[in-house]
């Protein structure tokens, strides 16, 4: 534990690993907790009757700099319609600034609603990497490869060569990582997907990618290599300790079984896969029968139900696991609140005195359920010893300014399309 308290909250609740502190508290820079004896030290000592402390939102598959295109025109699209008339014609004019400004917009939305932490996979990599680390964030950016769609490369070895001199540069110590994204195996070939899964291991870094996600990919990768997607990734020796597959939604037992052998971290976006009709989302019994590690991500705005919400996104991950397997015991509150902050090393503090937080309860027992199910706002942020958010307002950005750039932004983005 940290010997520096970067704040006391005073009267207060905390829960962690779903266990319920009162009292005062203090929060240290290192990311630990203590109980306060009222003589501490600290940067800023707030009245907490009214706020509630919890570890902050981890969102494990999104594209954050397509908040350029957040529910436009689409709406009600299919998967292949929205691609081609909407994501890849806008995305073919990509450019640098135009992902600075919609990265910008995340982030914004990100400290808002309680995430500090975002597994992001976007063109131009590295200025989504500078946004978060002004905005004091953290995040695991996707430096994206395929053989089909990539604006910001001629091919997917310009973009593996590129990702190799990033990744060669980081520290461990660093709040921003950066891994390799790889698309999908419909967007990438076995020869691309291969050097992807060697340069992972030369730099000892993460591979990320979409998998299963629909009905169409798996026969479409069934019909041309006699193997569904896992299985097809699993024997080129795609796969590596900690690789992150988002959405595995249409998958067999021995699929999820192979992601188990390989410690694959499988991300459930029930938002995107409603929204887009993707025909079915995780079904996560058999997930968590095989022990696999299983996280939240909201998917880019463009796709996502609730925006860059995670906490909307448990209360659905809930919900839809409940009703497609008639089982009302399936990820109560303290169970999909642990699966959207798992890892993470700051805090959330959210306001009490929302009506959507009460009845607190007789016993005052129910902080999660209505954290999860009702929502609430987040008032503070920390990451670290920093402060990204205090009393209601950020600290870090600008909002107003973010947002006025994304309204101009997008007036040039959607020329001509919209």
């Amino acid at each position: 534990m940290s010997d520096d308290a970067c704040a006391r909250y005073t009267n207060t609740v905390l829960y962690e690993n779903g266990v319920k502190h009162v009292g005062d508290i203090l929060l240290h820079g290192d990311g630990t907790w203590s109980k306060s004896n009222g003589d501490e030290d600290v940067k800023v000592e707030i009245d907490g009757s009214k706020r509630l402390i919890t570890r902050s939102l981890q969102n494990w598959h999104t594209h954050l700099a397509m908040q350029l295109n957040a529910r436009d025109f689409s709406d009600g699209y299919s998967l292949d319609r929205w691609l081609n008339e909407a994501i890849f014609p806008t995305e073919s004019r990509l450019n640098p600034e135009f992902v600075r400004v919609g990265s910008s917009a995340a982030a914004a939305e990100m400290i808002r609603t309680g995430s500090t932490f975002a597994a992001d996979m976007y063109f131009y990599p590295t200025i989504t990497g500078e946004v978060l680390e002004t905005a004091g964030l953290r995040g695991l950016i996707g430096g994206p490869v395929s053989d089909f769609a990539l604006p910001s490369h001629p091919d997917a070895k310009s973009a593996l060569n590129e990702l190799d001199e990033v990744l060669k540069s980081q520290k461990q110590e660093d709040k921003i990582q950066y891994a390799i994204a790889t698309h999908s195996v419909y967007l990438c070939k076995e020869e691309t997907l291969t050097m992807a899964s060697e340069l992972a291991d030369k730099r000892n870094a993460r591979l990320h990618i979409h998998v299963s996600e629909t009905r169409k990919e798996v026969s479409q990768c069934h019909e041309k290599t006699g193997l569904y997607p896992i299985e097809y990734l699993d024997s080129i020796d795609f796969f590596k300790p900690g690789t992150i597959c988002a959405h595995a939604s249409w998958v067999k037992k021995n699929e999820i079984r192979m992601l188990k052998n390989h410690n694959v971290t499988a991300v459930h976006c029930p938002s995107s896969n409603m929204k887009i009709a993707c025909g079915g989302t995780m079904s996560l019994p058999a997930y968590m029968e095989a022990g696999v590690d299983v996280r939240l991500g909201t998917d880019g705005a463009a796709s996502s139900g609730n925006g860059l919400d995670v906490l909307a996104e448990a209360r659905l991950a809930s919900l839809v696991q409940r009703h497609d397997h008639w089982d009302a015991t399936l990820l109560p509150a303290s169970e999909v609140f642990e699966m959207a902050t798992k890892g993470s090393r700051d805090w959330a503090i959210w306001d009490l005195n929302d009506i959507r937080m009460r009845p607190l309860g007789r016993s005052g027992n129910r902080h999660l359920a209505n954290l999860v199910f009702n929502g609430a706002n987040c008032i503070d942020l920390w990451v670290g010893d920093k402060a990204l958010r205090l009393n209601g307002e950020t600290l870090t950005l600008d909002e107003n300014e973010i947002i006025s750039n994304l309204d101009n932004a997008v007036n040039s983005y959607y020329d001509g399309i919209e």
